[in-house]
């Protein structure tokens, strides 16, 4: 109990201390949000009035404390690019994004798992040294060039999707796009696990004591060594964030990742700051998620808290 109530601490200090981070990140960074608006030829006394109905004329601590409240409340204020409620913004962006990522996670955890496995298991063959491979290329491979890669081969010469439009199914195209990356890493890591798993002394026990090779793999080596990858949950779940970003914004698709692409080059501090602070809120939310599931199924974790 004690350890879930020290995570719970935990995640409060970390997003408030990410909110206070982005807030003055934004905010250092050199630019008058009231002179982007109305431009540099606006007369003085306009400037100050919008200043003053912005609130950027008020201390830093000011802002920063009407801002947490303005959260706390649901009200995150009007965006200073498209003068509209950023939460009716976001709202219209995260479904989309949302769809995008849990069809990511999907591929990733379907296609990675197996895989991972299999090359731990055929740890001295040649479809180990495959996987391996094809896990390092896929590793390598930047992001943004996987994406005009899909559109140049499956949208402009196959013709299965039309680039720009994305409508049920042909969201596959760039959460495909998002999911390979993230597919290598998990392969190399289940990989890695399930091989340590082999070189202990419970496996050669069970073999000992007449074990198949299958039974020894599902009943014993892979509940070992799984749950060493369910941490890796987490760091997933920040790159197919991170990979969105980009994917959407060469895909075209109006989602949470565009939108920050967007009010970043427009200097929309309100924007800007309400989607950082929501892609941070679900990271730390998954990652304290994981902690709790790990706590709750490996029992050496219950003992050490």
């Amino acid at each position: 109990m004690f350890y879930i109530i020290r995570k719970v601490f935990i995640l409060f200090i970390t997003l408030f201390l990410v909110s206070l981070v982005v807030f003055c990140a934004f905010h250092i960074i050199p630019g008058d949000p009231a002179m982007l608006i109305l431009g540099t030829e606006v007369s003085p006394e306009k400037l100050e009035s919008l200043r003053s109905e912005l609130g950027t004329d008020k201390p830093l601590f000011f802002q920063y404390m009407h801002w947490v409240k303005g959260t706390l409340h649901g009200d995150f204020g009007m965006s200073l690019k498209y003068r509209k409620s950023v939460s009716l913004l976001m709202q219209n962006r995260i479904s989309v994004t949302f769809i995008l990522g849990l069809a990511s996670f999907f591929i990733v955890a379907a296609i990675g798992l197996p895989l991972g496995i299999l090359a731990g298991y055929k740890k001295t063959g040649i479809v180990h040294q495959v996987i391996i491979l094809f896990s390092m290329i896929g590793i390598s491979i930047p992001g943004f060039f996987l994406s005009v890669l899909i559109i140049w081969c499956f949208g402009l010469t196959l013709h299965l999707f039309v680039p720009g439009e994305y409508e049920g199914m042909q969201l596959v195209f760039p959460a495909v796009a998002i999911a390979l990356p993230q597919v290598a890493v998990l392969v190399k890591y289940v990989s890695s696990s399930v091989m340590e798993e082999y070189s202990k002394t419970y496996v050669r026990t069970a073999r000992s004591r007449g074990n198949s090779e299958i039974r020894i793999l599902f009943c014993h080596v892979l509940k070992n060594s799984l749950v060493s990858v369910i941490p890796l949950i987490g760091m997933v779940t920040g790159s197919i964030f991170s990979g969105s970003i980009i994917v959407e914004q060469v895909f075209s698709i109006s989602g949470i990742g565009r939108l920050l692409i967007s009010s970043v080059t427009s200097r929309d501090f309100p924007l800007t700051q309400t989607i950082v602070l929501y892609i941070a809120f679900t990271i730390v939310l998954v990652n304290f998620s994981v902690d709790i599931l790990i706590q709750l199924i490996d029992p050496r974790i219950r003992l050490k808290h």
